[in-house]
């Protein structure tokens, strides 16, 4: 099932970048010549890199300012005629600045309109032809149109691929729908966005099965939709457009109008990232106007962006270098063996076993049981809640494998390292030499139990709505704690005494001020600590700039919490504690960077391949500090050794 994985991640290699053709025009709309700046800009784009526009269904507002019309309301068109305000008329007066502009908007705006039951009339002025909508100014400005056709013409003769953005505003009438997607079958359109909270369709599926019947349009014309980054909540019916589309879905990432006013470099950095690391197949970028003070003029970040994407070393450079090529985004094709099935159901009773041998090194009598409800409990989920029970097992896998791994790490210092008090154990204590090789032993055998968590939960996560995040991992912040807690419970309780004996005499312990501070620390700590887990953490500048140098060095980057942290310290505990008996604590906070490892893999928007090199790269440079920090204690330790009975005379 890895393997399968494996082969639908080599399909897909096509970026796609789209620039908002609507933020042009607000750009060029404070241009003294805003025609030829469009052009101009157009041209300097697509020399960038640019393939593709995005248009989005017109408003007269839109084709107000792109200058085919102009319009005004009631009062306004009075005063422009010369003549009294009608008593009991509050209409909207359309007046084209050409005639082919009337040849080519009135049909639409006349259709439009009339479908809404609002009638329209011809009307001129002083020669030029126009339109009277019989509504008012403010309710004619919201209703969507087509977009602009001779601006779709003109974007198609100059080698733009078109990816038209659609509402759902207005009653879902097919047989416009299919006229519209007609005419972008023969632009070429590929793929589509919809703008709003909902798909096309949504709103009337109830009483028309619009959502079916607009993805049967979609599918004859071999058009696909994409899948927006990180917005605040899916529009509604995607997930199930997605599925009748037989998922014909790329991932799309939004640089704001705020971001790309960055420094290109950094720009760079995130497209580089997105479509490397996250599946991201195309990048839709935006501009707005904004009053710069100091240059007392109207700007934009067209120039930005240009720069980004052309300098040497750039965006469209960097992209290329990482094994793509840019043209129209393509969806992944999915591997999927004949025998998947059964593969699945081996991988779900080897999750099942391995969450129950971690049972059983807390409560042994459990072991068989809770392996066979597990049994029990998953044939009926899979039967009723097949996708929460695979979330829920492969959690369950994701925490089982860094506390097992753990455990037995606990237990082999246990075994070979200082006796315990009041035992029989009379073994002498190791050499350095023997110390530093049994931790670097136990610290690649412990990574690599902990890594056996990956090939289950990509078993049971293989599915395409992962890879494109329509479905996700749950339980990160319970991964990111369970195994920590399970840890620490071990350590103090699993060590020595029988365990109910040292229960007793915890509960039994009074407690002190100094404990107060502790756990007010561990909690501050803790908080910390989950607040840079997941997509809500936050970086500093200084983090960001690291960043960027390890992945401009390795091509991957490693994570922190494990290189810098969780591994040396996990080095460093292990090879104090085959001395120190104590020292086994620290090894509670080295268990970071063996969850960190496996939650790495629950990112299944990310290549299988990245994610064992970043975790790689994360063992590697952490055996290098914690070898360094290996070698301080020594000298720590002998310093102290020889001045200490000085410093008690």
């Amino acid at each position: 099932m890895v393997y399968d994985r494996l082969q639908t991640e080599k399909t897909s290699k096509t970026v796609e970048i789209v620039f908002d053709y609507r933020d042009l025009v607000d750009a060029a709309s404070y241009r003294v010549n805003p025609q030829a700046y469009i052009s101009e800009q157009l041209d300097r784009l697509q020399e960038a890199g640019v393939q593709s526009m995005a248009i989005y269904e017109n408003t007269l507002e839109d084709y107000r300012k792109a200058r085919r019309l102009m319009i005004w309301g009631a009062a306004d068109a009075a005063n422009l005629t010369n003549t009294v305000i009608p008593a009991d008329e509050n209409f909207t007066y359309v007046l084209f600045t050409n005639a082919e502009n009337h040849a080519a908007l009135a049909p639409i705006i006349s259709e439009a309109f009339g479908n809404l039951g609002i009638s329209t009339r011809d009307w001129s002025f002083r020669g030029q032809q126009g339109l009277i909508i019989e509504t008012p100014l403010e309710d004619a400005t919201l209703k969507p149109l087509q977009p602009d056709p001779i601006t779709l013409q003109m974007l198609h003769d100059k080698g733009f691929h078109i990816v038209p953005r659609l509402v759902d505003s207005l009653p879902y009438n097919e047989e416009a729908v299919k006229r519209l997607l007609d005419r972008y079958e023969e632009l070429g359109v590929k793929r589509i966005l919809f703008e709003g909270e909902t798909v096309k369709g949504f709103n009337d599926n109830e009483e028309m099965e619009s959502l079916s019947a607009f993805a049967g349009l979609l599918k004859v014309r071999g058009i696909g939709i994409a899948a927006i980054e990180n917005i605040k909540k899916q529009q509604k019916g995607f997930n199930t457009l997605a599925y009748l589309l037989d998922y014909n879905v790329t991932r799309l990432y939004s640089l704001s109008e705020g971001d790309s006013s960055l420094k290109p470099e950094k720009i760079t950095d995130k497209f580089a990232l997105a479509t490397k690391d996250r599946n991201i197949r195309m990048l839709y970028l935006n501009t707005a106007p904004a009053r710069d003070t100091k240059k007392a003029q109207i700007t934009d970040t067209l120039d930005n962006l240009v720069t980004t994407l052309s300098e040497p070393g750039g965006a469209v450079e960097r992209i290329k270098e990482n094994g793509f090529t840019l043209g129209q985004a393509t969806a992944s094709e999915v591997a999927e063996s004949s025998f998947q099935r059964y593969f699945k159901l081996i991988a779900v009773i080897g999750a099942l076993a391995l969450v129950a041998l971690m049972i059983s090194y807390f409560i042994p009598w459990l072991t068989l049981p809770s392996f066979g409800l597990g049994l029990l409990g998953g044939a009926g989920l899979i039967v009723l809640k097949p996708a929460l029970f695979e979330q829920a097992l492969a959690l369950a896998v994701s925490i089982s494998a860094p506390t097992v791994a753990m455990v037995l790490a606990i237990r082999k210092i246990n075994e070979m390292g200082p006796p315990l008090r009041g035992t029989a154990q009379t073994h002498p204590l190791m050499s350095v030499q023997r110390r530093l090789t049994h931790s670097l032993v136990l610290y690649f055998r412990t990574a690599l139990i902990s890594l056996s968590a990956v090939p289950f939960m990509i078993a049971l996560l293989n599915n395409i709505t992962y890879a494109l995040v329509l479905d996700q991992f749950r339980g990160v912040s319970l991964l990111h704690m369970a195994p920590i807690g399970l840890t620490a419970l071990y350590v103090l309780l699993y060590r020595g005494d029988f365990v109910f004996n040292k229960t007793g005499k915890l509960l039994r312990t009074p407690i002190t001020f100094a404990m107060v501070i502790a756990a007010g620390i561990v909690g501050i700590v803790g908080m910390y600590y989950m607040s840079r887990t997941g997509n809500a953490g936050t970086a500093t500048s200084l983090e960001l700039t690291v960043r960027t140098f390890l992945e401009n060095t390795f091509g991957v980057r490693p994570r922190y919490k494990e290189f810098l942290f969780a591994h040396p310290l996990f080095l460093l505990g292990a090879f104090m504690a085959f001395r120190y008996r104590s020292a086994a604590f620290i090894l509670i906070i080295g268990v970071i960077g063996q969850l960190s490892m496996v939650d790495t893999f629950a990112h299944i928007h990310s290549p299988v391949l990245i994610s064992l090199v970043r975790g790689i790269l994360g063992l590697g440079l952490g055996l290098i500090l914690g070898l360094l920090a290996i070698f301080v204690w020594q000298i720590a330790e002998g310093c102290w050794k020889r001045w200490s009975p000085l410093l008690r005379r």
